[in-house]
């Protein structure tokens, strides 16, 4: 396995504007992905993202730099790893999602690439995409229903 990139695209039925919406806002990205989320919706600022552990009390706390903010069509961040150092091209893992009008919905693709450029050895980058792609499964599937609450509330 190549463990380069992570794809997945979904449809929702809701316009553009209002996806995009749900998946850059920090107050709407914490419904579908991370536990908690603080950023500026600019190119260039600096935030984090957090995920609830395992044990209780034990919370994973990234940090976030927003990339690309092309409402309604592109938005893409890095988030990096270790936990507490600033998202780089060296240490972070870049996602992007795509947005293209499709009828009366909305074409989402997101892709998140990087894995192979933190100096990580082989089972590490494996272990770390495997993680991803669970994440990615359990997490984008959240996002329909987000966007159908926030345009039932418009």
């Amino acid at each position: 396995m190549s463990y380069e990139r992570i794809e997945r695209e979904l449809h929702i039925e809701a316009t553009p504007e209002i996806v995009f919406s749900v998946i850059s806002r920090a107050e709407h990205m914490k419904q579908w992905w991370p536990d908690a989320a603080e950023f500026a919706r600019a190119p260039g600022a600096i935030g984090e993202i957090s995920f609830n552990g395992d044990e209780a009390g034990q919370i994973h706390v990234f940090g976030l730099t927003l990339v690309e903010v092309d409402p309604p069509w592109r938005f893409s961040f890095r988030w990096c790893y270790p936990e507490g150092h600033t998202a780089n091209p060296e240490n972070s893992l870049l996602v992007t999602f795509d947005l293209t009008q499709e009828g009366t919905g909305t074409r989402v693709r997101m892709t998140e690439i990087g894995f192979r450029d933190q100096g990580r050895t082989e089972a590490e980058i494996a272990e770390q995409y495997e993680a991803h792609e669970e994440g990615w499964a359990r997490h984008l599937p959240r996002l329909a229903p987000c966007v159908d609450a926030l345009a039932n509330r418009s």
